[in-house]
């Protein structure tokens, strides 16, 4: 008996048991582990003044992913990178979290808060960048732990210049990661 198309297609019992050696984050994962690398770059919390905390640094994540999302958001040929650029986060949190100690039955609802908050900030962020640099560095405020005493107009600053390299990389560049600090 031949198989048809279709029947090509579907999963193998032993690959639905084992898993798929197929990984489908590939094309993205250097993409996401620039994000990082950008989140993590010093200017963020020496110049920027952002706290150098879990929190803090959680924060810039969040910012950093939030501006490549926002790049990404209205090219259509972007939109299932995107999605596995945000599954990426989710399963780098989810270790982060499993690492502190964070027992398996509320990782769950940790990740789920914590997609509530990449959310909220999208939102902010993508608001505050149609305006100006005060609306973005409110946004900034809200959503950022800072040092005491800090402003936030040179991570705003920051944001913004990142947000601009974002827009002028070519879709295929930023796929592959090609974006300059």
């Amino acid at each position: 008996m031949t198989q048809t198309t279709s029947d090509q297609n579907k999963p193998s019992l032993l690959r639905r048991l084992f898993g798929s050696s197929v990984d489908d984050h590939a094309a993205v994962r250097p993409f996401w582990h620039r994000v990082v690398e950008l989140a993590r770059a010093k200017a963020w919390y020496l110049e920027g003044g952002v706290a150098d905390t879990l929190a803090g640094r959680f924060d810039v994540i969040t910012l950093v992913l939030s501006l490549a999302l926002l790049r990404m958001e209205n090219v259509e040929s972007l939109k299932r990178p995107s999605v596995l650029l945000t599954e990426l986060f989710v399963t780098d949190m989810d270790g982060q979290l499993r690492e502190s100690g964070v027992g398996d039955m509320v990782v769950g609802k940790h990740i789920g808060r914590l997609m509530s908050v990449l959310g909220g900030r999208l939102g902010a962020y993508r608001e505050a960048l149609a305006q100006d640099e005060a609306a973005l560095m409110q946004a900034l405020e809200r959503n950022m732990s800072f040092n005491e005493g800090v402003s936030a107009q040179a991570a705003a600053a920051l944001a913004r210049q990142l947000a601009d390299t974002l827009a002028a990389i070519p879709d295929d560049a930023l796929l592959n990661a090609e974006i300059a600090a």
